[in-house]
This record gives structure tokens, C-alpha cells and sequence, in this order.
């Protein structure tokens, strides 16, 4: 599923304690204020993931840089978390049986 399909937040950001950014978008082709709020962010690379305290001077600088990053909750966080893990959980192996197949005879001379 990704963080950017289930980045719309069902409770609003500003009830939360801490916010879970990530970075959805890349930097090459952004402006230059952006690439330095992120970097005061703390996020260089796609899909890194950082969690700063809800804070008035962080909610402005995620809303300037908002659509190259999705903003979570932590029960948002969380929950994508143990989807991603049951997805990638251990499956049993699959057992493939072969049928014997018989030889004729083998012809003597």
C-alpha cells in the first residue's frame, strides 16, 4: 500500500503528540528552500522516515514542503507498520511432489 496512498489522516494532526514524516517525492527538480527545510527536517532520502514532536514551528515547515512528504500519527504509523510486516511475514514452503515415472526395460542385444 505505501505511506503516500495512506497518508489522509482519519484523526487531525494537531490532537496527535508526534508526527511520523516521511518522504514520498524526491529532491532533484525542488526548490532550494525546500530542499533546506527538509534537510532541517532531517530527511535526505526517499521513503526515510523521521518523527518530530507536534510543534507549531514543525506543522509550518511540513506544510511548505507538504506535497513531498506524508504526515502520520502514531497509531497511523503503527498499523502501516504490522500490515507491512504480515505482508512480508514467513509463508510455508510450497511442497511440489513429482510423479515416478517407470523406464521400460532396457533392451539387451
Amino acid at each position: 500500500m505505501g505511506v503516500y496512498n495512506g497518508s489522509k489522516a482519519a484523526a487531525p494532526i494537531a490532537w496527535s503528540a508526534r508526527l511520523y514524516i516521511t518522504l514520498v517525492r524526491g529532491l532533484p527538480g525542488t526548490r532550494k528552500l525546500h530542499r533546506r527545510t527538509l534537510q532541517a527536517l532531517g530527511l535526505q532520502k526517499c521513503q526515510r522516515t523521521v518523527v518530530k514532536d507536534n510543534t507549531s514551528s514543525i506543522r509550518g515547515m511540513i506544510n511548505q514542503v507538504k506535497r513531498l512528504v506524508a504526515v502520520e500519527t502514531e497509531e497511523m504509523y503503527k498499523a502501516r507498520m504490522h500490515r507491512e510486516a504480515e505482508i512480508r511475514a514467513l509463508r510455508p514452503p510450497i511442497v511440489v511432489q513429482h510423479l515416478q515415472t517407470v523406464d521400460p526395460s532396457p533392451q539387451q542385444s
